[in-house]
């Protein structure tokens, strides 16, 4: 049995490593525990639990019909409607996820509207209008948190053969990287290993 002192329970780095230990443990507690939520009573949200904890182990197919079952049944709201877009792009049908997108609630809130934005540019990449892509990078990587909107904007930049272009968003990624500490940086070391490895490529060619 796993336990945390009840004096760190409120502290937020504790309860997420802790949290990371239970899921390596037991990776299907979250989805049992959602499957028999949803067969004691078959609700929305009970559905829309059950798709949360199947895209965290990255079961994105399993967890597309519960969330188009759960839009259907009831009134979509912005977040529903991003989870539902979000599966639908990761099993390869970015047209339809383009398409809820565009019917999804609007929002006021700034931060929705970027963090949708970065799913959208992502799916108007893959249907093939990139130039509209780039052009909504560009304007996202102003205000997004972290570096996984620059890291995709210089990938789609590298893509069209803008170098220079991409090379001044990948050194904006190393020294906002060079501000984290090891930690930090250990949570999207592949990113920051992709990242890096680009500009040292696009160095080489000076």
């Amino acid at each position: 049995m796993i336990e945390v002192l009840p004096r760190f329970q409120s502290n937020r780095h504790v309860r997420s490593a802790h949290a990371n230990v239970v899921a390596t443990l037991d990776p299907d507690k979250d989805v049992r525990a959602a499957r028999a939520a949803l067969e004691l009573a078959d609700t929305i949200a009970n559905r829309m639990r059950l798709a949360d904890a199947l895209v965290a182990q990255g079961k994105h197919g399993e967890a597309l019909p519960l969330y188009r079952e759960a839009t259907t049944l009831g009134p979509v709201d912005l977040r529903s409607a991003e989870k539902l877009a979000r599966a639908q792009f990761e099993t390869d049908d970015a047209a339809a996820a383009l398409a809820t997108l565009d019917a999804a609630p609007a929002t006021s809130a700034q931060s929705d509207r970027d963090r949708i934005g970065l799913l959208r540019a992502r799916i108007l990449d893959r249907v093939g209008r990139s130039d509209e892509a780039r052009a909504l990078y560009a304007d996202l990587v102003t205000r997004l948190p972290g570096e996984e909107g620059r890291c995709r904007y210089a990938a789609l930049l590298l893509e069209q053969g803008a170098e220079r272009e991409a090379r001044t968003v990948l050194e904006e990624v190393e020294a906002r990287m060079k501000l984290l500490n090891r930690h930090q940086r250990a949570a999207e070391a592949e990113m920051y290993r992709w990242a890096m490895a680009r500009l040292a490529e696009l160095r080489a060619k000076r």
